[in-house]
């Protein structure tokens, strides 16, 4: 396969608690599920199977790669892209795909609303390191957030927020802005695709989650207010690019091909690909 097969969950990469470009691939199965009945309860079941992934993300570079017979490929017969990864898990519940690649955090939150459908396999895929897409040409915000990341790492605030969305600790707050808050600096608008539970998603009319919240935590560290926009995600490097946004964070994988078209923070989390599956 080419990438290594590892077991995590999203954490601190300071604490124990806690481009890529659309993927060209599908097959002349085109976007047909198996008509196999078989259950997939490992990788290499997937060869021969249709996999669904979110438009732009790791999961559709990796699955991309994939594709077709070869000694270091999982043999799939195609990969089928959609804008939103509830998209990809609908088509999955109605047989119209095999299997979906998402982040683990993320396919945990599916699995949970659809506990007698749904169950990832037992080997996540690929390791992966989230951090935060800023212009090559804004140098000095890259320098602030890497700051405000490293203290708010040392200070415990980012291991709170990952208790309050991921280890599910009772009790726990996350973070809320202290009272009294001023931003002389003006504010920073965050691009974000908010259909990433726990990452980034839609409450109440609001968008929250780890990279809402802790987008507020570094705004409130350096002195700006924050404004978010929420988009399809592979619009957000050319948001950000284009001035129309400050900075990307949408659970945004560190790659070489999205390295080429923009800068990155200072790695805020790890997490994997897993492989979401009808029970």
């Amino acid at each position: 396969m080419s990438a290594a097969l590892v077991l995590t969950a999203c954490s601190s990469t300071s604490s124990s608690t806690a481009s890529s470009t659309a993927s060209s691939a599908a097959s002349a199965a085109s976007g047909a599920a198996s008509a196999s009945t078989q259950a997939i309860q490992s990788l290499e079941d997937l060869a021969g199977k249709t996999v669904g992934v979110q438009l732009g993300t790791t999961g559709d570079l990796l699955m991309s790669e994939e594709v077709g017979e070869g000694e270091d490929k999982l043999g799939i017969a195609g990969v089928e892209q959609y804008n939103k990864a509830a998209d990809a898990v609908q088509a999955l519940l109605t047989n119209k795909i095999d299997a979906v690649c998402i982040d683990d955090q993320v396919a945990k939150n599916f699995v949970a609303a659809n506990p007698d459908e749904l169950t990832t396999l037992d080997t996540a895929f690929a390791e992966e390191s989230y951090a935060i897409a800023v212009s090559k040409d804004n140098a000095d915000l890259t320098e602030q957030l890497n700051g405000a990341i490293a203290e708010l790492k040392e200070d415990g605030t980012l291991d709170a927020i990952l208790d309050k969305y991921i280890a599910k600790v009772e009790g726990a707050e996350g973070y809320v802005s202290p009272e009294g808050t001023e931003y002389p600096n003006g504010t920073l608008v965050m691009a974000t695709n908010a259909t990433f539970d726990p990452y980034e998603y839609i409450e109440n009319g609001e968008i929250v989650g780890i990279d809402a919240e802790f987008a507020k935590a570094l705004c409130d560290k350096l002195g700006y207010d924050l404004h978010i926009e929420d988009m399809e995600f592979d619009s957000i490097i050319a948001a950000v690019n284009s001035g129309k946004a400050d900075f990307g964070m949408a659970g945004m994988t560190v790659t070489p091909e999205r390295q080429e078209q923009i800068d990155f923070t200072d790695t805020y989390c790890t997490a994997a690909q897993s492989i979401i599956v009808l029970k």
